[in-house]
């Protein structure tokens, strides 16, 4: 894809503290005007990247382009057509929703604040709370009015790191409704995510663990690349089946959902005579089923390479 096409371009991104290599070599390409989903584990490095990618932190090592600026030579341009909308609320409870506003107008420096509040408000259907003080506000207000706040300055690209972390799937969904339409008026969005039902609203995915890359491209390339293959088991019976599977060839993984199990793996013809062997009592029922992307994630992370910290990796 040429470069000009890509609101992200980075490779070989490293960031340590102390002796942790929290990013390992890191590369992505995420395409102009694409939602683009940042999966993986609590303590993964998606934080830590994101924050390299918008300037915040320096890389150690690697290069790359953010909206067509250096990441290490230009962070100052980047930040300035960047919304960065972090993990945690981080506007003032004790100000209205407007106040709090107009108080990143100021901070940008926008001659026209007023009306640039306005049409977010509008545009997050804010009107009527304009005067609610923020700390007043519901999770699912809250990351309205943290939205609008990101897309005061008219940025390019939205970083998003767990922006529905917290909120009920009501103000989930409409969130989802408000990237989609940005996404296609133009805007390119990162977002960070641990919700699996939520990652198939992404155009594209990127998984990391440990701080490397696993997988990336669609839902269905993931799923594709993962070469699993998984089988639903269900009825009497079914803790004993699980416990035997455990310990059987072709079974790498055996993962409870609801009133049933999937029991996935790489060797299809193992995993199908170990299921065989283990459903054979009566009452127990086995079904091929496609794998998804939780079934995925799941094997990519029980596959991922232990962490190696910066001290280890040193030569000599």
């Amino acid at each position: 894809m040429e470069p000009a096409a890509l609101a992200i371009d980075v490779e070989g991104l490293t960031k340590r503290f102390d002796d942790k290599v929290v990013v390992d070599r890191f590369g992505l390409q995420v395409p102009r005007g694409q939602i683009y989903g940042f999966l993986g584990p609590n303590g993964s490095g998606k934080t830590t990247t994101i924050r390299m990618l918008c300037g915040l932190l320096t890389p150690d090592g690697g290069s790359g382009t953010c909206l067509g600026f250096d990441i290490l030579r230009e962070s100052a341009s980047i930040k300035r057509q960047v919304g960065y909308m972090t993990q945690r609320f981080s506007l003032y409870e004790d100000l209205s929703i407007a106040e709090n506003l107009e108080f990143v107008g100021r901070v940008y420096g926008m001659a026209d604040r007023r009306r640039r509040v306005d049409a977010a408000l509008g545009q997050l259907g804010l009107e009527k709370r304009r005067g609610q003080l923020a700390g007043t506000l519901s999770g699912g207000w809250k990351q309205r009015l943290a939205l609008a706040a990101c897309l005061l300055h008219d940025p390019k690209l939205l970083l998003l790191d767990e922006p529905t972390a917290g909120v009920d799937p009501g103000a989930r969904r409409e969130f989802w409704e408000h990237l989609h339409e940005l996404a296609h008026g133009g805007m390119t969005v990162l977002v960070s995510k641990h919700y699996m039902d939520e990652a198939e609203r992404c155009h594209a995915l990127a998984y990391i663990a440990y701080g490397k890359l696993l997988a990336s491209g669609t839902a269905q390339e993931v799923v594709a690349g993962a070469n699993l293959s998984t089988w639903a088991i269900e009825g009497e019976g079914l803790a004993a089946a699980a416990a035997q599977l455990r310990a059987a060839p072709g079974a790498d993984m055996v993962v409870p959902f609801g009133a049933r199990i999937h029991v996935s793996g790489t060797d299809a013809a193992a995993l199908a005579a170990s299921v065989a062997r283990a459903t054979a009592p009566p009452g127990l029922k086995a079904t091929p089923i496609e794998p998804g992307l939780e079934d995925v994630f799941i094997h990519l992370m029980r596959s991922a390479p232990e962490p190696v910290s910066a001290a280890r990796q040193a030569p000599g």
